[in-house]
């Protein structure tokens, strides 16, 4: 099933939704969760940037223009958008995957969404359910890494998943206080949505995360899970995320060096986004 933006989007709008057989789906969940997340985790971390690390070559650079053809329709794409770290080009694939925008999207809207992807999992905080990751039974505030019940039930839950094609960098929903800075150590599961049908946010739940809270200048608070998956070379933050820092909407949070998902816990709900369907940095949330 393919998603497409219901209004004008700044980047490339569409995402794929794989429906794979149930059978598919519980095998590639089993390697993910029972094989590969049963590996120690310093074992995963290795692994995942030693893969990683071949995208940092020069002569991965060769990869971005059939790339790019396969997977945008905009022919364009790439204007939107420059290279990190001051570089005057894509000096290998990872430079192309962390771009930075030329100019970031315009919204007068008071909150946005942070990243762009596939939003595969949403509702109130009260009605996600549990899960069991090796014998611990983990409740929603497990992700944020706060206690339970100290997120209110009547918060509005979101996971947005980043493919490989998408725009990798987090961006702050709204203006307010850096409150909160944690970093949970964790494994590095698979992060495909459509192969946990029951529980899209389950690697959430286990994964290696950041976890930022933005106190707004209403007084509430916006929690972000800023979550790791197979491949992930690191998650940097830049230096003007401190805690107590005051942050500009659509400031950068985080950068992902591949694989990514991106959860929030908000005291406003989506308006304009249900499950399934693609949201984009900077669009109204």
């Amino acid at each position: 099933m393919e998603t497409v933006a219901s209004f004008d989007y700044y980047s490339d709008p569409y995402f794929t939704v794989y429906k794979i057989p149930q059978w598919r789906a519980d095998v590639y969940k089993f390697f993910s969760v029972h094989i590969w997340g049963n590996l120690p985790g310093n074992i995963q971390r290795k692994l995942s940037a030693f893969y990683a690390s071949n995208y940092d070559k020069p002569f991965s650079k060769w990869i971005i223009e059939p790339y790019i053809r396969f997977h945008y329709r905009d022919k364009n794409y790439l204007d939107k958008f420059a290279p990190p770290e001051g570089k005057d080009r894509f000096e290998s694939f990872q430079d192309f995957f962390i771009r930075r925008f030329r100019e970031l999207p315009k919204n007068q809207n008071p909150w946005v969404w942070p990243c762009e992807g596939l939003l595969c999992d949403v509702g109130e905080v009260r009605d996600i359910e549990s899960v069991m990751v090796k014998f611990d039974r983990r409740n929603v505030e497990t992700i944020f890494g706060v206690s339970p019940k100290a997120i209110p039930g009547k918060y509005h839950f979101t996971n947005v998943f980043l493919h490989n094609k998408n725009y990798h960098r987090i961006h702050a929903p709204v203006k307010g206080k850096i409150s909160r800075i944690q970093h949970v150590p964790g494994d590095l599961v698979v992060l495909r949505p459509w192969i946990y049908m029951h529980n899209p946010s389950l690697p959430a739940f286990r994964n290696e995360r950041y976890n930022i809270d933005i106190t707004d200048e209403k007084g509430r608070t916006w929690y972000l899970s800023i979550v790791g998956g197979p491949a992930v070379g690191t998650i940097k933050l830049p230096e003007a995320v401190k805690l107590g820092a005051t942050i500009e909407k659509l400031e950068e949070l985080a950068t992902f060096y591949l694989g990514s998902t991106c959860c929030m816990a908000a005291p406003e709900p989506p308006r304009r986004h249900s499950k399934n369907t693609f949201v984009e940095v900077g669009a109204t949330y």
